[in-house]
């Protein structure tokens, strides 16, 4: 599972999902990609799961990208303690997620068992997420600036 190596901070605010994605918008290294319709924390396990899912319908033929990254501690009280004496400790990692944000990315396979193997991957997240092919975003993009 994805966790960062070192963090400064061990334990953030829970911070807000309000709004859209203005960076990682756009399918940067691969042919396709699925993006998020709407906001979430996901899961270190379910990114994890959801990668696993692509890379076996794929048959480790072509690449894949991750575009998120678990970066947020979220912090649990144990069951039954009593009220007060600070945070919980971290008890898993999230990635924030906004509408339109490219989650991953595919390339060197065709675009139907690319279009499945993100459906499966979908599957695996707790968010609705759209299959896109880089030449639309870059002409909705394109017509969007106009």
């Amino acid at each position: 599972m994805l966790i960062p190596k070192r963090v400064k901070r061990r334990k953030q605010h829970r911070g807000n999902l309000k709004g859209e994605a203005h960076k990682g918008n756009t399918v940067a290294y691969g042919e396709y990609g699925l993006v998020a319709e709407e906001a979430a924390w996901i899961k270190s396990n379910q990114i994890e799961a959801a990668r696993i899912a692509m890379t076996r319908f794929i048959k480790r033929g072509g690449q894949v990208w991750i575009d998120i990254f678990p970066h947020k501690p979220i912090t649990r009280h144990p069951a039954e303690a009593r009220m007060g004496s600070g945070k919980g400790g971290v008890e898993f990692w999230v990635a924030v997620v906004k509408p339109g944000r490219v989650l991953f990315e595919m390339a060197g396979v065709p675009e139907d068992v690319a279009r499945e193997a993100m459906r499966l991957a979908s599957h695996k997240l707790p968010i609705k997420c759209r299959f896109v092919k880089k030449a639309d975003l870059e002409n909705t993009a394109e017509g969007g600036e106009a």
